[in-house]
Protein backbone atom coordinates (compact mmCIF):
# COMPACT_ATOMS: atom_id res chain seq x y z
CA UNK A 1 0.00 0.00 0.00
CA UNK A 2 1.40 3.10 -0.99
CA UNK A 3 1.10 5.35 2.55
CA UNK A 4 1.07 8.96 0.68
CA UNK A 5 -2.08 7.81 -1.77
CA UNK A 6 -4.14 6.20 1.82
CA UNK A 7 -3.44 9.97 3.66
CA UNK A 8 -4.64 11.68 0.34
CA UNK A 9 -7.57 9.73 0.25
CA UNK A 10 -8.22 10.30 3.52
CA UNK A 11 -7.38 13.78 3.07
CA UNK A 12 -10.26 13.83 0.35
CA UNK A 13 -12.55 12.64 2.44
CA UNK A 14 -13.50 16.80 3.66
CA UNK A 15 -14.64 17.35 -0.20
CA UNK A 16 -16.69 14.21 -0.14
CA UNK A 17 -18.72 15.30 2.60
CA UNK A 18 -19.08 18.52 1.78
CA UNK A 19 -20.29 17.36 -1.57
CA UNK A 20 -22.48 15.23 0.41
CA UNK A 21 -23.84 18.69 2.63
CA UNK A 22 -24.87 20.05 -0.96
CA UNK A 23 -26.41 17.26 -2.17
CA UNK A 24 -28.03 16.43 1.07
CA UNK A 25 -27.25 12.93 0.27
CA UNK A 26 -27.48 10.16 2.71
CA UNK A 27 -24.08 8.52 4.38
CA UNK A 28 -23.16 5.06 5.34
CA UNK A 29 -22.82 6.15 8.92
CA UNK A 30 -22.28 2.29 9.90
CA UNK A 31 -19.12 1.86 7.54
CA UNK A 32 -18.09 5.27 7.65
CA UNK A 33 -18.01 5.01 11.66
CA UNK A 34 -15.45 2.20 11.47
CA UNK A 35 -12.02 2.23 10.88
CA UNK A 36 -11.30 -1.30 9.25
CA UNK A 37 -14.01 -0.70 6.11
CA UNK A 38 -11.81 1.31 4.00
CA UNK A 39 -8.99 0.37 2.31
CA UNK A 40 -6.20 2.20 5.10
CA UNK A 41 -8.20 0.30 8.00
CA UNK A 42 -8.02 -3.06 6.11
CA UNK A 43 -4.07 -2.44 5.88
CA UNK A 44 -3.38 -0.62 9.37
CA UNK A 45 -4.71 -4.14 10.97
CA UNK A 46 -3.52 -6.53 8.28
CA UNK A 47 -0.50 -6.44 6.78
CA UNK A 48 0.42 -3.00 8.23
CA UNK A 49 0.11 -4.81 11.61
CA UNK A 50 2.37 -7.74 10.59
CA UNK A 51 5.01 -5.38 9.19
CA UNK A 52 4.94 -2.22 11.34
CA UNK A 53 2.64 -3.49 14.35
CA UNK A 54 6.37 -3.26 16.71
CA UNK A 55 6.61 0.99 16.16
CA UNK A 56 5.01 2.98 18.41
CA UNK A 57 3.90 5.16 14.94
CA UNK A 58 1.83 2.19 14.15
CA UNK A 59 0.01 2.15 17.05
CA UNK A 60 -0.22 5.89 17.08
CA UNK A 61 -1.93 5.18 13.76
CA UNK A 62 -4.25 3.09 14.81
CA UNK A 63 -5.48 5.37 17.17
CA UNK A 64 -5.87 8.74 15.37
CA UNK A 65 -7.58 6.81 11.95
CA UNK A 66 -10.10 5.28 14.55
CA UNK A 67 -10.39 8.80 15.58
CA UNK A 68 -10.70 10.32 12.55
CA UNK A 69 -13.41 7.96 11.92
CA UNK A 70 -15.44 9.07 14.84
CA UNK A 71 -15.26 12.27 13.43
CA UNK A 72 -16.28 11.12 9.66
CA UNK A 73 -19.57 9.15 11.94
CA UNK A 74 -20.67 12.91 13.28
CA UNK A 75 -20.82 14.50 10.25
CA UNK A 76 -22.19 11.43 8.72
CA UNK A 77 -25.27 11.29 10.96
CA UNK A 78 -25.38 15.37 11.08
CA UNK A 79 -25.85 14.95 6.91
CA UNK A 80 -28.54 11.48 7.24
CA UNK A 81 -30.20 13.77 10.33
CA UNK A 82 -30.78 16.78 7.63
CA UNK A 83 -28.91 19.17 10.03
CA UNK A 84 -26.60 20.70 7.04
CA UNK A 85 -25.81 23.69 9.13
CA UNK A 86 -24.28 21.55 11.97
CA UNK A 87 -22.23 19.02 9.51
CA UNK A 88 -20.53 22.09 7.88
CA UNK A 89 -19.82 23.48 11.59
CA UNK A 90 -17.90 19.81 12.34
CA UNK A 91 -15.97 20.50 9.63
CA UNK A 92 -14.45 23.72 10.20
CA UNK A 93 -11.04 24.29 10.23
CA UNK A 94 -11.29 24.70 14.04
CA UNK A 95 -13.18 21.34 14.28
CA UNK A 96 -12.32 18.21 15.99
CA UNK A 97 -12.22 16.86 12.29
CA UNK A 98 -9.76 18.97 11.23
CA UNK A 99 -7.36 18.28 14.03
CA UNK A 100 -7.92 14.97 13.97
CA UNK A 101 -7.65 14.59 10.02
CA UNK A 102 -4.29 16.89 10.84
CA UNK A 103 -2.65 14.35 13.61
CA UNK A 104 -3.47 11.12 11.40
CA UNK A 105 -1.17 12.46 8.35
CA UNK A 106 1.56 13.76 11.32
CA UNK A 107 1.07 9.85 12.42
CA UNK A 108 1.48 8.53 9.04
CA UNK A 109 4.48 10.62 8.24
CA UNK A 110 6.26 8.99 11.99
CA UNK A 111 5.78 5.72 10.80
CA UNK A 112 7.16 6.36 7.68
CA UNK A 113 10.21 7.47 9.21
CA UNK A 114 10.63 5.26 12.03
CA UNK A 115 9.62 2.58 9.74
CA UNK A 116 11.46 3.86 6.90
CA UNK A 117 8.62 3.17 4.12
Amino acid sequence: MNLDNAVETHAQWKTKLRSAIVKQEKLDHACLSRDDCCELGQWLHGVGQQRYGRFASHAECVTQHRAFHREVAKVAMAVNAGRYEAAQELLASTSDYAKVSSELSVAFLRLRKEARI
